[in-house]
C-alpha cells in the first residue's frame, strides 16, 4: 500500500507506540487523525489531527468516525492501538474493577473502533483494521492472567472478524508485539526492562508490513 494521501486513524495515538506511528504514517505523506481520551494529549500534537475519544465509549469513537468521514470522506487504515496494562500480581490479589476497566480498553475499545471503521469500509469497498495485540495473547504468562485475558480475547475478535470479511477487499490485520519502552510500565517497569523494544522500532515495522504487497495478517513482533 502507498501510503500518500491515505486517511489514517489511530487510537491512543498520542504516547508510545501509538505516537510512534502516527509519526511514521505522517513521515510517508498520510492523512493521520489520532483519537486520545486526554484534553492535554489533544493540545500536543502539532500537525496531527487530534479528536477527544474514549474509546470505552462507544459514541465517542462513532463521532471520531464520522468527524474523520466528515473532514476526508474515507477511513483507508485503522488502526486500534489504545491499550492499558496491570502490575504483575497473582489472581488473588488482583483488583477486579482494574481488571474489568482493562477489559473495556482492550477489548470492547478494539471491537468499537473495529466496528466504526469496518461501516465506513463497506461502503467504499476497501480499507485496513489493524489491531494491537500482544504476545501475551500468544501463550499464559504467570502473575498477568487479567492482561492476559483481555488480549486472548481482542485475538479471538480479530481472527473471527477477518472470517466476517474474507470475501470483500478489507483486511484485518493482527499485531502482536513484545515488550516496549513506553507508559505502560510506569505503575510496575519488568525487571528486564532496559531490553524491551523502541515504539518506533516496532512502528517502523507494523508500517512496512502495511506498505507490502501482501501485507502479514499474522505479524508478531519480538526483542532481538
Amino acid at each position: 500500500m502507498n501510503l500518500k494521501e491515505k486517511v489514517v486513524v489511530i487510537t491512543g495515538g498520542t504516547k508510545g507506540l501509538g505516537r510512534a506511528l502516527a509519526e511514521i504514517f505522517r513521515e510517508r505523506g498520510a492523512q493521520v487523525i489520532v483519537g486520545a481520551n486526554l484534553i492535554k494529549d489533544v493540545e500536543d500534537q502539532g500537525n496531527i489531527l487530534t479528536v477527544r475519544a474514549d474509546v470505552t465509549n462507544e459514541a465517542d469513537v462513532v463521532r471520531l468516525a464520522e468527524e474523520v468521514i466528515k473532514k476526508f470522506g474515507r477511513i483507508d487504515v485503522w488502526v486500534n492501538n489504545a491499550g492499558i496494562w496491570l502490575a504483575h500480581a497473582p489472581i488473588e490479589e488482583m483488583d477486579m474493577k482494574r481488571v474489568h476497566d482493562m477489559i473495556e480498553v482492550n477489548l470492547f475499545g478494539t471491537m468499537y473502533g473495529s466496528k466504526a471503521a469496518l461501516i465506513q469500509m463497506r461502503k467504499q469497498g476497501s480499507g485496513t483494521i489493524v489491531n494491537i495485540l500482544s504476545t501475551s495473547a500468544l501463550q499464559g504468562r504467570a502473575y498477568s492472567s487479567g492482561y492476559g485475558a483481555s488480549k486472548f480475547a481482542a485475538m479471538g475478535f480479530t481472527k473471527s472478524l477477518r472470517k466476517e470479511v474474507e470475501e470483500t477487499n478489507i483486511k484485518i490485520l493482527a499485531i502482536y508485539p513484545g515488550g516496549m519502552r513506553t507508559n505502560l510500565f510506569d505503575e510496575q517497569r519488568p525487571e528486564d526492562y532496559g531490553e524491551y523494544m523502541d515504539p518506533k522500532e516496532v512502528a517502523e515495522k507494523i508500517v512496512a508490513n502495511l506498505e507490502g504487497d501482501n501485507p502479514q495478517e499474522e505479524l508478531i513482533i519480538k526483542r532481538a
